[in-house]
Parts: structure tokens; C-alpha cells; sequence
């Protein structure tokens, strides 16, 4: 049905057609039983003109000024018309808030505290945020430290990692300092972008860009996430430790696959080491 809006102008009364943007004065139309009201606007529609003694009867009480055309306008409704000023605005519609995401205890909630920092400040760097890897450096080899975060329902999965042995000189399977140094085969804390997947050295892997001043020579170093044999679990289990990489992100294979599956190209990657 065509809309046509009703417009008070002190005592005059006019119509607008939407359809042509063509303006008509009171002589031309009436106005309708229950119209909706908006404001000092009413919006009616063809089927809702009265015939034309209700016209009759308007045009000649307003010619007649036998009273307001306010008054007039609710004596033809079957429900009362505010006489001046506008109507009171309709509520809001009600949103159910969202549920807050929940988030598995595995990840400490420091380290957790700047991820969440390094994902907000780098998020237009991301192509996808429903998946980011963070990486705690605070535990030992020994266990299951790099975790794949679902930012939609809070589930984490985690896994082994090696860091670089250049972060762990001794081999007491903690990490013990970072360097963004060439040549140094340490880890290097901060936000990473992953990258293209690529054929390595030990099968398929992921690149890295290095977000932060304390990662920015990723690339140069050629820090990627990969799997490796020191990387396997069946390590710890004989050595209580996992063996060391030359600053890369090195897991098991099975643990790669995951990893590639859910944390591909466009990702978050963080790690750093909280206390």
C-alpha cells in the first residue's frame, strides 16, 4: 500500500505521497480511522481515507474554526490523539545480552590478560579472529604450553612446544630469556601474524611475521611453526623435556595438523612468559 504522511503546520493539515514526493493540502484527502502516529508526523494509508462526508464534514469544520484541528483529527479515531506536542517515543526493543564467553582454566589468566591486549591492538592486521594461538612461555617443556583459543565458545586445546635453545642454553627445559636477535636460535615474545603455508625442511609448515619490537625480525630469523622429532611427546617421556629448535614454534606432527586445520593464514599467534 502507498504511504502517505500526515504533517501538522499550526492549524494546517497536508499529506505527502512518497511515491511522487508530492505534497497535498487537506482539501484533496482526510485522514483515517487509526493512523500511526510519529512525532508531529501521522502515516496512514489509501484504505484508511474516510469517504468523502467525513471530508465534507472536516473541510467544513476547519473552515468554520469551530474547533482545533487536533480535536478534529481525534474525533475521527478510534483511539485518542494527544492535542499538541509530540507523542511519547516507543521503548527500545529489548536484546537479549549475549552470553559471556567462559574460558578453559588451561590458559593463565595474565598471560590470557595480554593476549588480549596484542589482539586488540593489532586487529586489522587479522584476517580472522575466531581462532588465536597463544603460546606460555612460563611452563616448562615438559607440558602442554602452546594453546589454540576459540574466541567464540572459550574451548582450548593444547599441546607441546619446543622453544629455541637459545633461550635455554643449559637445557633445563624452561625457557629463560627471549632475543630478537639474529643468530641468537631464541624465542622471541610477542604477536605474530601467521602466514602462507609453505613445503619445509620438516614437511608442511606455517610462516610467521612478527608484530611487536620484540619480534620484528621473525622473518629474518625464518621463525615458523613446524613439526619436529624433539618435538614428539614420546621425548618427554624419556628425557622430561622436549628437545630444543632454533627459536621456532616446533610440535609433534599430529599436534601440526591440528594447528594447521584451526590456526591458519590471517591468525593471532602470542606468546610471552608471565612472573
Amino acid at each position: 500500500m502507498k504511504a502517505l504522511l500526515w504533517i501538522f503546520s499550526g492549524e494546517a493539515l497536508r499529506w505527502r505521497d512518497e511515491s511522487t514526493a508530492e505534497y497535498w493540502n487537506i482539501s484533496e484527502f482526510c485522514i483515517s480511522w487509526g493512523p500511526r502516529v510519529r512525532g508531529s508526523v501521522l502515516i496512514t494509508t489509501r484504505r484508511h481515507l474516510l469517504g468523502a462526508g467525513a471530508c465534507a464534514g472536516l473541510l467544513a469544520a476547519t473552515a468554520s474554526k469551530a474547533s482545533s484541528l487536533a480535536d478534529i483529527v481525534a474525533s475521527l479515531q478510534d483511539r485518542p490523539v494527544p492535542a499538541t506536542g509530540p507523542l511519547p517515543a516507543s521503548p527500545a526493543p529489548v536484546v537479549p545480552a549475549q552470553a559471556r564467553v567462559v574460558v578453559d582454566g588451561a590458559i593463565n589468566p595474565q598471560l590470557l590478560a595480554r593476549a588480549r591486549a596484542a589482539f586488540d591492538r593489532h586487529r586489522s592486521s587479522l584476517a580472522h579472529t575466531d581462532t588465536v594461538g597463544i603460546v606460555d612461555f612460563t611452563r616448562p617443556s615438559r607440558e602442554a604450553r602452546f594453546h589454540i583459543f576459540d574466541t567464540r565458545t572459550g574451548q582450548v586445546s593444547s599441546h607441546l612446544v619446543a622453544h629455541g635453545r637459545g633461550s635455554d642454553p643449559d637445557h633445563s627445559g624452561y625457557l629463560e630469556r627471549f632475543s630478537n636477535a639474529v643468530g641468537s636460535e631464541a624465542s622471541s615474545e610477542g604477536a605474530y601474524l601467521i602466514g602462507d603455508y609453505y613445503p619445509g625442511k620438516y614437511g608442511r609448515s606455517m610462516r610467521l611475521s612478527g608484530l611487536d619490537q620484540s619480534n620484528s625480525n621473525a622473518q629474518a630469523r625464518a621463525l615458523v611453526v613446524h613439526s619436529a622429532w624433539y618435538a614428539e611427546p614420546e621425548q618427554v617421556a624419556q628425557h622430561g623435556k622436549l628437545g630444543r629448535s632454533e627459536g621456532c614454534f616446533a610440535l609433534s606432527y599430529n599436534s601440526l595438523q591440528q594447528t594447521l586445520a584451526r590456526l591458519g593464514p590471517g591468525r593471532l599467534l602470542y606468546a610471552d612468559k608471565v612472573g
